[in-house]
């Protein structure tokens, strides 16, 4: 943890600053609020899509939904110091995707499957996203 002396030096004040200022772009707005409405379907659908007899599958979606819609709420909330670990979205987007083979591999309805499919996909795509947002901070010398 930075010393107190440290968290005041102006260099990190600054950073923060230009990191929230980031935050404040009608993208990365975008990206976290659909993060978070990803994160919130991800995590009710078990119910909406009707995962009957698959608990395994269905507290899964509810754990890594609720995971994902916190993160984005970081994002949301405080960009600046959670960015690092933005990587975290996309890999739960992958893991929504194989999920389904993992947890029941030979017996998973297609609705399930589709539905952590596309779910999936969207998290993926708005997790790169972040990251992106993110490496592009750095190439501007923000970081």
């Amino acid at each position: 943890m930075a010393s107190p002396t440290m968290s005041t030096h102006p260099d990190i004040a600054e950073l923060r600053a230009k990191y929230e200022l980031a935050a404040e772009s009608p993208k990365a707005k975008a990206v976290a609020g659909l993060t978070f409405l990803t994160g919130l379907y991800l995590a009710i659908s078990p119910w909406v899509v009707g995962f009957n007899g698959f608990t395994t599958m269905t507290v899964n979606n509810l754990i890594v939904g609720i995971a994902l819609a916190l993160l984005a709420l970081g994002f949301a909330s405080a960009f600046g110091r959670t960015h690092g670990i933005a990587w975290i979205a996309p890999v739960i987007g992958l893991w929504t995707i194989v999920a389904p083979w993992v947890i029941h591999p030979h017996v998973a309805p297609g609705a399930m499957i589709w539905n952590n499919v596309a779910t999936g996909i969207v998290a993926l795509l708005l997790g790169l996203g972040a990251v992106l947002m993110g490496m592009e901070k750095k190439e501007r010398g923000i970081r």
